[in-house]
């Protein structure tokens, strides 16, 4: 909130410099000796306003700065003085010029938000927003670009009720672009499938595993070699207060109490990101750890803890977390995404996907 409002004062402050442009360009003419020209702030009124203003409002600025020009003319009696006359076509010219370019600058504004219409479609495609309950649990998820206007990246999430509890997964697919969603595409279908199916959450990342191993057989260049995806999997059994992970190299989970008491749930066994079975094979174990009500599993992807201020400090969810209670999930990822937001200025330096759960008290 703190960036907000020097932000809206430049902005205001940018929509009346043309005016401005004008009224300076006015005295300047009119106080000075006949030598000197404010043909240069003339002709930066209209290209100031050129990609600010609408067509009508730029064609209104070009017209009413050749006016201020032929009214200073007439007053100081130059008007058909030679000097005067070539900065008055000088002028018209740039108000043509910025006519043009407000034309140029629309259809990319148009083109851009019908790219950003496609892009949100396809993150919705991609990744649907979850009910708010599932199984019995409060369930919130946020994603949250690292630019306003950028297309989906390779942060993931999934939450679906099977058989076996409430299943859930948080990834992020190295490498940005549609290799990335390609293969968060492959993730989540891997997991939705698997997590009906197989009995344990070990055996659902091994499925994950050989998704992503059939699709990197398909993938030439460097994403066949170095393409991985590190994930958490998260189990939540109906009907017991326990929650099961399974951590494939990613940022540890962290468990909210009622009470605002935190805990971390690191990994005790660690484990290569997903992809990477041709580096070595470990078997993957499922970490349970008690999971009460009103308490909140948050899983979250490094573009969290990877947002830093201006003197390059991380933000720390753990230290921002500890000691605050929150009612709802929603209500959570809404702070924690707004604060690291605040913490780096405005400017994440990449997305990040949050997924919360509460059990019920």
């Amino acid at each position: 909130m703190e960036q907000e409002g020097p932000i809206s004062h430049a902005r205001a402050f940018v929509r009346v410099l043309p005016a401005l442009l004008l009224v300076a360009g006015a005295f300047y003419d009119y106080f000075t000796p006949a030598q000197f020209s404010a043909a240069p702030l003339y002709a930066a009124a209209p290209l100031v306003a050129a990609p600010l203003y609408s067509r009508r409002a730029t064609v209104l600025t070009g017209a009413a700065t050749v006016l201020v020009v032929l009214v200073v003319h007439q007053l100081l009696g130059i008007l058909l003085q030679v000097q005067a006359v070539a900065e008055t076509v000088t002028v018209m010219t740039v108000a043509v010029l910025a006519v043009l370019i407000n034309l140029l600058v629309r259809r990319s504004s148009e083109r851009l938000a019908t790219q950003r219409e496609i892009a949100e479609a396809a993150q919705r495609a991609v990744l649907p927003g979850p009910a708010g309950r599932i199984g019995g649990f409060d369930v919130a998820v946020r994603y949250e670009a690292a630019q306003a206007d950028a297309l989906i990246g390779g942060d993931l999430y999934a939450v679906q009720d099977t058989p076996y509890g409430v299943r859930l997964i948080v990834g992020d697919v190295r490498g940005k672009g549609m290799g990335a969603v390609a293969a968060v595409v492959i993730v989540i279908g891997a997991f939705r499938e698997a997590a009906e199916q197989e009995s344990t959450l070990e055996a659902v990342a091994q499925r994950l595993e050989r998704a992503l191993a059939r699709e990197g057989t398909r993938r030439d260049g460097v994403d066949a070699l170095e393409g991985f995806t590190t994930a958490v999997l998260a189990e939540l059994p109906h009907g017991a207060g326990v929650v099961r992970i399974v951590n494939r190299g990613h940022p540890p989970p962290l468990l909210l109490y009622g009470d605002g008491t935190l805990r971390a749930l690191p990994a005790r066994d660690t484990a290569l990101p997903l992809g990477t079975n041709d580096l070595g094979t470990w078997p993957d174990r499922a970490e349970e750890h008690g999971f009460p009500g009103g308490a909140t599993l948050l899983l979250y992807t490094d573009g969290l803890t990877e947002a830093r201020d201006g003197r390059g400090r991380f933000y720390d969810p753990e230290a921002r977390l500890a000691g605050r209670v929150f009612q709802e999930p929603g209500a959570l990822l809404a702070a924690l995404a707004g604060e690291a937001r605040r913490h780096a200025g405005g400017f994440l330096t990449d997305d990040l996907a949050l997924l919360a759960v509460r059990r019920p008290s």
